[in-house]
């Protein structure tokens, strides 16, 4: 069967393809080969501009030009035929490593260092800077990004609300009240927190040989400081950060926090998703309509709140799958085992739901309509909520058993308004204070969250 988006085994191939589109330059199949043929270039410049290794002289600007232009033009079909190298090899580093002596040898500078390519290193030195600068530029470039649109857009409903009075539910239950903007405030301080760790991760870098001591490296070059010349590499030439200490493999640690990170602004966003979705259900919001759309195969008035079921399912997936990396990616058996490498190859596809989760609770967001007649008649409903304000006071005043006189009033039933004043009125408090319960409503006994919402 030919692979088209209806054919594929993957959703992020077929259903959600054109959601992932940005991805699939930097974790696909393609993508990772042609990362690794970027690092065994870059590692051949680099043994080339080193002043004591005489016997790779420094390359001139038309060698210069032919390696970056591997780089830059790198296609399909160069792809392809390492693909077609692999099936050789059976091992898909040293499958690049033949294709580019493949590409050199007719330069005859190229030809004469063409043994420096790939010079001393392990497939994993390659392997793991490739992953590390698609890591970084799929944080950089998408996830960031994608994160900061749901942040702006939950900001600006903070702020537009942060007056709007809703009835919170806490054990979903009715309680003290709180503005619908100072809710989307919470979610935002916690976005902004989880999003800084996911910036902040460090993306180590190692290429240090087979087992992490430089063993060859010193055999071949006993005088030569190989440790600083790897470390130049890792930090100047690729922006990484420095990992001194490995042994075939680069630990892994900065994929776990890294990972970690990304699975807690997951979970973050899918508590709003659940949130929102029950906020519909009491019709605290309405959604927009769009026209064409379906919501049920048989009851035609629904508008069901499907992007924030699609969000929670798809970072549902993401966390699963990047709990299992953050738990697996750090445990090796002994100096190297493969169970990493095939691991790795789900990134790509971990990050692939996160996406498609962030864009699903994107659209939801712009499809939400406050419904501020419901929020003030379910405020209306229950005005027992301000039987914390009135005991507070009354514990103020001296005024003996204040909570329990209010829960003989208020627990498990509501009140009227007249009630609730009339005991006010026989409290025996002073003019100002007894004033100033009396005008206090569910809808304006409210606290700061109005402020909060403001500021956040």
């Amino acid at each position: 069967m030919e692979l088209d988006p209806l054919t594929a085994l993957s959703p992020l191939d077929g259903r959600y393809a054109r959601t992932v589109e940005d991805l699939r330059p930097i974790f696909s199949e393609y993508a990772l080969i042609r990362h690794r043929v970027l690092i065994e270039v870059r590692w051949l410049q680099a043994l080339a501009d080193y002043p004591d290794l005489i016997e790779v002289p420094p390359l001139s600007a038309e060698a210069q030009q032919l390696l970056e232009r591997l780089i830059e033009d790198f296609d399909l079909a160069d792809a392809d035929r390492v693909k077609q190298i692999e099936r050789t090899t059976n091992h898909d580093v040293k499958a690049v490593e033949y294709f580019l002596k493949e590409r050199l040898a007719a330069n005859a500078e190229l030809l004469a260092v063409v043994e420096f390519i790939h010079f001393a290193c392990t497939s994993e030195d390659i392997n793991n800077l490739a992953y590390a600068l698609m890591l970084r530029e799929a944080r950089g470039q998408v996830l960031l990004p994608a994160l900061d649109a749901l942040i702006n857009a939950l900001t600006a409903l903070a702020h537009g609300e942060a007056s709007t009075p809703m009835l919170a539910r806490t054990h979903g239950q009715p309680a003290s009240p709180t503005t619908l903007g100072k809710e989307f405030a919470n979610v935002v301080q916690r976005l902004r927190r989880q999003r800084s760790h996911v910036a902040a991760v460090s993306i180590l870098g190692k290429i240090n040989g087979a087992v992490g001591n430089y063993n060859a490296h010193l055999v071949a070059y006993p005088e030569l400081d190989w440790p600083a010349l790897a470390e130049q590499f890792v930090v100047a030439r690729l922006g990484l950060d420095w990992n001194p200490y490995t042994t075939q493999i680069e630990p892994h640690d900065y994929l776990a926090e890294l990972f970690d990170a990304i699975s807690r602004s997951n979970t973050v966003l899918i508590d709003l998703a659940r949130d929102l979705w029950g906020y519909i259900a009491l019709g605290y919001f309405r959604q927009r309509a769009t026209s064409g759309e379906v919501g049920s195969s048989t009851m035609p008035h629904k508008v069901n709140p499907i992007d924030f079921e699609n969000g929670e399912g798809n970072l549902g997936v993401a966390n699963a799958l990047l709990d299992h990396l953050a738990r697996k990616l750090p445990v090796s058996r002994w100096q190297r085992d493969l169970t990493d490498s095939t691991a790795l190859r789900t990134v790509g596809t971990a990050l692939g739901h996160a996406l498609v989760g962030y864009a699903a609770l994107q659209r939801g967001l712009g499809k939400l309509e406050v419904d501020r007649i419901q929020l003030a008649e379910d405020l209306n409903r229950n005005w027992e909520v301000l039987g914390e304000a009135v005991q507070t006071v009354m514990r103020r005043h001296g005024i003996e058993q204040p909570y329990e006189r209010l829960k003989a009033l208020t627990r498990g039933q509501r009140i009227e308004p007249e009630a609730l004043r009339d005991f006010i009125c026989n409290l025996g408090l002073p003019a100002d204070v007894e004033h100033r319960l009396l005008a206090l409503t569910p809808a304006t006994y409210t606290g700061n969250a109005a402020s909060q919402a403001r500021d956040i």
